[in-house]
């Protein structure tokens, strides 16, 4: 059994898809999401059939989960294959290690998810050879000769640079190299990597796709049927599989998908705006503003710019204080929640950023009282 789609739900609007994603068939007096189902192992007399066997291997409520997102990533393609994971790491991992064997060649975005260098440092003890460059201005192209899988971060992840997914598909497929683009950042609602060219769209879940910051999840979606076989037999040796209450809250958090992102993305741009007229903050990011250096192309492949803007203040000291002055938003770390967060971004250590840069996570918060919030701390953090 997989995580296959079947077919779009009917209607094509997001929200519509959103909210019937992965719904089983109608059964009288049954609930319309049955609840999550908590099993170790299952009856199994005699010869092993059927999909559900053992639950490292499967499990009901993942199966729904998987054609949500599958319904969401590549809504009407026939032959994808979804997989959950317990993490967006787990995910990201299943995809590098299944794919890559000693003597392979990977390339990554050098301005990617900070846990990236953790990756690379493990590929090269294994014998991978692992490039690099950033992902502004297609720079990847540059290295990829020779190298059998190319990773994409777009937008990147915390600076919100974009590359052009399909200059960078063909690239790769003409020299016999896979494509796998991380997906978090913008959802499946803000693009689709698959139809963009990518080989797999692979994703943290714990980010908007759930929603409200109490879901570890990761998933991978393909098409092909020989490389998600890998996929899924690494998710097998490693065991790195989902809760049946993290995959069932992560289904239910679908339903509101479409309403929380459209909310978020506007939201997103409103604060952008604010933040633009401010002369304290310099660097701003945000993909949805038409002078971003990252809206042409954008523009050409999302349908929506996502809810992180980024922005540096002049200090550390002045972004720490901005940070203690909002009162709306919590000092936390990831992103993608209804309740806004913001973070100076260079306490980890692990990404290139100035002391003063800050990864604002927008929310669903009402947009006139998110913008005085952050406004009246970029005034207290002066004092």
């Amino acid at each position: 059994m997989t995580g296959s789609a079947t077919g779009t739900p009917s209607g094509d609007g997001d929200g519509t898809r959103a909210v019937r994603a992965g719904l089983p068939e109608a059964v009288k007096n049954e609930p319309t999401l049955p609840g999550p189902v908590f099993a170790a192992h299952f009856h199994l007399p005699g010869d092993v059939s059927g999909p559900y066997a053992y639950g490292r291997d499967e499990n009901p409520t993942w199966t729904l989960l998987e054609r949500a997102i599958g319904e969401l990533e590549a809504p009407g393609q026939n032959g994808v294959e979804t997989l959950t994971f317990a993490s967006g790491m787990a995910a990201i991992s299943s995809v590098l290690f299944s794919q890559l064997c000693a003597g392979d060649t990977a390339v990554l975005p050098d301005d990617g998810y900070q846990a990236l260098p953790l990756v690379r440092a493990q590929l090269e003890a294994y014998g991978i050879e692992v490039r690099t460059a950033p992902t502004a201005g297609d720079a990847q192209l540059d290295v990829l000769d020779g190298a059998k899988l190319l990773w994409l971060e777009t937008p990147s992840n915390p600076g919100l640079d974009v590359c052009d997914v399909r200059r960078l598909a063909e690239a790769a497929h003409a020299r016999g190299a896979l494509v796998a683009v991380d997906n978090t950042l913008a959802t499946p609602l803000g693009q689709r990597p698959l139809e963009l060219g990518a080989d797999f769209a692979v994703a943290s879940g714990t980010k908007q796709l759930s929603g409200h910051g109490d879901v570890l999840l990761g998933y991978v979606v393909g098409r092909d049927a020989e490389a998600m076989a890998a996929v899924r037999r690494w998710r097998k040796i490693v065991g790195a599989i989902p809760g049946p209450m993290e995959a069932w809250l992560a289904h239910r958090s679908i339903a509101t998908l479409q309403l929380r992102v459209d909310r978020q993305c506007a939201t997103a741009l409103t604060v952008a705006q604010a933040l633009r007229e401010r002369p304290e903050v310099t660097g701003l990011r945000y993909p949805g503003l038409p002078e971003d250096p990252s809206h042409k192309i954008a523009s050409q492949q999302m349908r929506r710019y996502g809810c992180v803007v980024s922005f540096t203040l002049p200090t550390r000291t002045r972004a720490d204080r901005f940070l203690d002055a909002l009162r709306l938003v919590d000092d936390a770390t990831s992103f993608g929640g209804v309740r806004s967060t913001a973070e100076r971004r260079g306490r980890w250590g692990g990404d290139a950023v100035p002391e003063g840069f800050v990864r604002f996570s927008v929310g669903a918060e009402d947009p006139e009282d998110l913008v005085t919030d952050v406004l009246r701390a970029l005034d207290a953090s002066a004092e």
